[in-house]
């Protein structure tokens, strides 16, 4: 199913984990709407940054989303959520950097490690920047590196 010219459900419920475990990761009906936001949104993004995004995760059924070792408040499992990287603008804090100064509706956008950005699309969107760089930690407001000085 195509959500938006360069996005179809196809790209937004793919998981590794998924097919390695054998879990069937197919959103509801009622996410549905969430995930055409959300493609909306990655359309926004990939215009934004000049280049394809690369989605590592999208849209998690329950189960894949405990199998992940995600939250049970996770907006994965609401299809409103996607972690991705786009190598050929800049690094994740680059990437975090441009959503954050432009005019995209985001719920969230978080700096996750290092090494991925996760961006949320909501119908009330909060524009909230967050980083995360160790677990125990937990989120910090802004866009931050590991020693949690503000970068942006």
């Amino acid at each position: 199913m195509r959500l938006t010219d360069h996005f179809h459900l196809a790209h937004l419920t793919a998981s590794e984990t998924a097919e390695r475990k054998g879990i069937a990761n197919s959103p509801l009906p009622e996410h549905v709407d969430n995930l055409r936001r959300l493609a909306a949104g990655l359309e926004q993004v990939q215009a934004l940054l000049g280049h394809p995004l690369e989605i590592s995760s999208g849209y998690r059924c329950a189960e894949l989303n405990r199998a992940v070792g995600g939250t049970d408040a996770s907006q994965h499992t609401l299809g409103m959520a996607a972690d991705f990287t786009c190598p050929q603008f800049g690094s994740p804090v680059e990437i975090v950097a441009a959503i954050q100064a432009s005019d995209i509706p985001f719920d969230q956008c978080i700096l996750e490690f290092g090494r991925w950005v996760h961006i949320s699309f909501s119908s009330s969107p909060r524009g909230r920047v967050l980083s995360i760089h160790d677990s125990g930690e937990g989120y910090l407001d802004g866009l931050r590196d590991a020693d949690g000085n503000v970068l942006a």
